[in-house]
């Protein structure tokens, strides 16, 4: 690792096995979806196809991944926070459809397969995303509620999280932003909405499961903030030097249509190092857990160096 990304009290730390962690935890979260949402034959069929289609599509389920650690960071069973974990995919997989239509983003891959409205249309895409949307909610409300954390919070945070002060108000600022010469600091605004506030939300749920305390909440709010803008840098510097083979979906299509990106506005190199810096600030926020966020750290790290 560098010297801008060390991980603290890492002489103290045995290996942790992120592969390992990656591949249970995503059957778990798939087996869980299964059972949360309607069959593929259920009437109407059509529509429980095209969203399992895009929720089964093979994702890395790293948002589940990261609310699930938090869970176990704060001491909780990751039973309590699977349904929350299960909302989340499901918000994400409709943004994804949605950011893939025609009018967003017009992306014909995503995953390394025909997206959405390529294989049902864009009517049936847009219901499917629609779905998984209001799917998350029903999910959501299977959670038992906590004593710090009524079922009432729960529901605010993911609809807040998804809602057009964050989730749409980054897609917004992107569309509003294509062809047009953006500062860094109006980038940073749609990163934090369009992709940060969905992983902070993750992790915070994760701690909610656990019944955290206020400062526990406080740390993981500050490291999903941070692993959320690190995440989205890291996925504009892939777009620049990936493959389509690689990432699943089309590389350079940022470039083509002219969309702020970190590269394109603060060059390579200082893009790499604020995704450093950002992973840092990440580690460091989790030094309150004294060890007990093994799998927080190992993703954090994990999504800076992936390369796809």
């Amino acid at each position: 690792m560098s010297d801008t990304t060390k991980h603290p009290d890492s002489t103290a730390q045995p290996p942790f096995d992120l592969p390992a962690f990656l591949a249970t935890r995503t059957k778990a979260v798939n087996r869980a979806l299964d059972r949360f949402l309607p069959s593929a034959a259920t009437k109407p069929a059509t529509i429980h196809k095209a969203m399992r289609y895009s929720l089964f599509a093979g994702g890395k389920r790293i948002r589940p991944a990261i609310c699930l650690a938090a869970a176990a960071a704060c001491g909780g069973d990751e039973a309590d926070a699977m349904p929350l974990a299960c909302a989340v995919e499901c918000i994400h997989t409709y943004s994804l459809i949605h950011d893939d239509l025609p009018a967003m983003d017009d992306d014909d891959y995503r995953r390394g397969k025909p997206t959405n409205h390529k294989v049902f249309g864009e009517g049936i895409a847009v219901l499917a995303g629609d779905a998984l949307l209001t799917q998350a909610f029903e999910v959501a409300a299977r959670s038992r509620g906590w004593p710090r954390y009524s079922h009432q919070t729960i529901i605010l945070e993911l609809a807040h999280a998804a809602g057009s002060l964050q989730l749409i108000a980054g897609q917004v600022a992107d569309l509003e932003g294509e062809g047009t010469r953006i500062s860094a600091q109006q980038l940073r605004y749609i990163h934090e909405r369009k992709t940060s506030a969905l992983l902070c939300c993750s992790v915070r749920l994760g701690g909610m499961s656990a019944n955290c305390t206020p400062a526990q909440l406080k740390a993981l709010t500050d490291f999903g903030y941070n692993v959320g803008l690190a995440f989205q840098v890291i996925d504009d510097i892939l777009d620049v030097t990936q493959t389509s083979e690689k990432l699943g979906k089309t590389a350079g299509k940022d470039t083509r249509a002219q969309k702020a990106t970190y590269p394109a506005i603060v060059g390579l190199e200082k893009s790499r190092k604020i995704a450093a810096q950002l992973t840092q600030r990440a580690f460091d926020a989790l030094k309150p857990f004294r060890g007990k966020a093994a799998a927080l750290h190992a993703l954090a790290e994990y999504l800076l160096r992936r390369d796809r």
